[in-house]
């Protein structure tokens, strides 16, 4: 008996190790991209277009002071926070009304509009573009930051609306109902009640909206000619040259692309979790 006691702690000493071994060799490929651009930063030209070496021997802030200083990358940065968090606040607020009624409601056509939703995110962007450009060139809306942040709204709508309906159905109706005995009204309703219970799912549903807006490329290349309205993976993008790629800008610029993002994640990671839980569970 002691024996089959010992053997079983033994094995499960075994597989924890191996958890954690393969824990730390997934880890170290995942990473190793990361560490890469990031040493790669702090390396002058003559290294990186050197022998490879992924420890910089001369470390420097040119790359930055390029980035920063000399050029526009700080403006192409508040391009894209601005625009980005103007689409995620648009598409999380449509995404709470629409999700709400889609899920609450019986309505007429009430599944083909969510199926309607559904499609329009299996659509690539790019497909539109041509349509779009000859719209908005021909009523004088390129070139507008504004113009871009509609469109990014526009863009992520529909995501939201599955998302949030998916958040909707986890919470039971007769929280609502109870509201209503008390004279609360749907809107009220709506916003005093069920809105609080789903902060977790509303900050994920506007945390990814961000993010497919602050990583889109192919509108602010197609719409965006002014280098005061570029966005900042324009910037990235004109790092590449007809004979040449300004590897050490590029991975600066990359590193700088990065900051906001990881700050947004670490703050909102609970929210996270707990929004991405609820929506599979119930979505």
């Amino acid at each position: 008996m002691a024996n089959n006691l010992n053997t079983r702690k033994a094995k499960q000493k075994t597989l924890t190790v191996l958890k954690f071994v393969f824990l730390f060799i997934y880890l170290v490929v995942v990473m190793f991209p990361f560490l890469w651009m990031l040493t790669t930063s702090f390396k002058p030209s003559s290294e990186i277009n050197g022998p490879v070496d992924y420890i910089p021997n001369n470390p420097t802030m040119e790359n930055y002071i390029n980035m920063l200083v000399k050029g526009n990358f700080g403006k192409y940065m508040l391009n894209s926070l601005i625009s980005s968090t103007f689409a995620a606040a648009v598409a999380t607020f449509c995404g709470i009304l629409a999700g709400y009624v889609i899920s609450r409601f019986n309505f007429r056509m009430k599944t083909p509009v969510y199926l309607l939703f559904m499609i329009t995110q299996m659509i690539p962007s790019f497909i539109m573009l041509a349509p779009l450009y000859q719209m908005l060139s021909k009523a004088g809306m390129t070139n507008s930051l504004g113009t871009l942040a509609i469109l990014y709204a526009n863009m992520t709508i529909p995501f939201s609306v599955v998302t949030m309906s998916g958040f909707y159905a986890g919470v039971s109706n007769s929280i609502e109902e109870a509201a209503w005995i008390d004279g609360c009204g749907y809107v009220r309703a709506l916003f005093s009640v069920i809105v609080p219970l789903l902060l977790p799912g509303i900050a994920a549903t506007a945390i990814f909206a961000f993010m497919n807006s602050w990583n889109e490329l192919f509108m602010a290349v197609m719409f965006v000619d002014m280098d005061k309205f570029k966005t900042i993976t324009v910037g990235l993008n004109s790092l590449i040259l007809k004979y040449n790629i300004k590897w050490g800008e590029m991975a600066a610029g990359t590193v700088l692309a990065l900051v906001p993002t990881m700050f947004l994640f670490g703050f909102a990671q609970k929210y996270m979790i707990e929004g991405l839980t609820a929506g599979s569970v119930k979505g």
